[in-house]
């Protein structure tokens, strides 16, 4: 389905909520060793916690009628954030993994029909800052360029191009379970931070 009609945003907005929410699922999970790592340095925040919450999606991902309160899991996501006065950049990392899963929350809560843009954003805007960061390019439009070309934020196009396409597809449990292996990534981030 890689010629599907539209633009990759465009995309992302035709597919039905339960797709959205996969797809969204997977990025988070690509997402989660940032805000370990965070943890890890700082002291701060509870990956187990936040781990456990993601874990609930995926079963309401492939139990459609899992009787999961997801407005507590809201409650309990916002005390994950790192403490609002760390301005560090681990930390930014960290609370874009939390904004996600929250923006993912809120799907399972309701309507957020941006979401899905808004997780994808983030996490394109995390390789972006990472990329700035590295880099330390200081003319707009070189870094704009820099950016655009950076080995991280193709791979970051790649994956988000690679889960999309698997969202578009058959989403049974088998299905499902392959979709979380490949946000998993082998345990890299969208900034090829590990955990191990």
């Amino acid at each position: 389905m890689s010629q599907a009609s539209g633009g990759f945003h465009q995309r992302l907005q035709r597919l039905e909520p339960r797709r959205q929410q996969a797809f969204m699922a997977a990025l988070c999970e690509r997402l989660l060793p940032n805000y370990v790592l965070y943890a890890q340095t700082s002291g701060h925040g509870d990956p187990h916690g936040w781990r456990v919450i993601l874990d609930l999606v995926w079963e309401r991902l492939v139990v459609h009628d899992a009787k999961i309160d997801f407005e507590r899991q809201a409650e309990k996501l916002a005390e994950l954030e790192p403490p609002a006065d760390d301005d560090s950049f681990g930390a930014r990392r960290a609370l874009e993994a939390v904004v996600a899963l929250s923006a993912l929350l809120d799907t399972l809560r309701g309507e957020a029909p941006e979401a899905v843009l808004e997780v994808s954003r983030t996490s394109k805007g995390g390789v972006r800052a990472y990329i700035e960061l590295t880099e330390g390019e200081e003319d707009a439009g070189r870094l704009a360029v820099l950016v655009r070309d950076h080995p991280l934020m193709a791979d970051e196009n790649d994956f988000q191009d690679a889960v999309l396409e698997a969202v578009e597809g058959p989403l049974d449990r088998d299905a499902i379970k392959l979709l979380r292996r490949l946000g998993r990534n082998d345990g890299v981030s969208n900034l090829g931070l590990s955990m191990d």
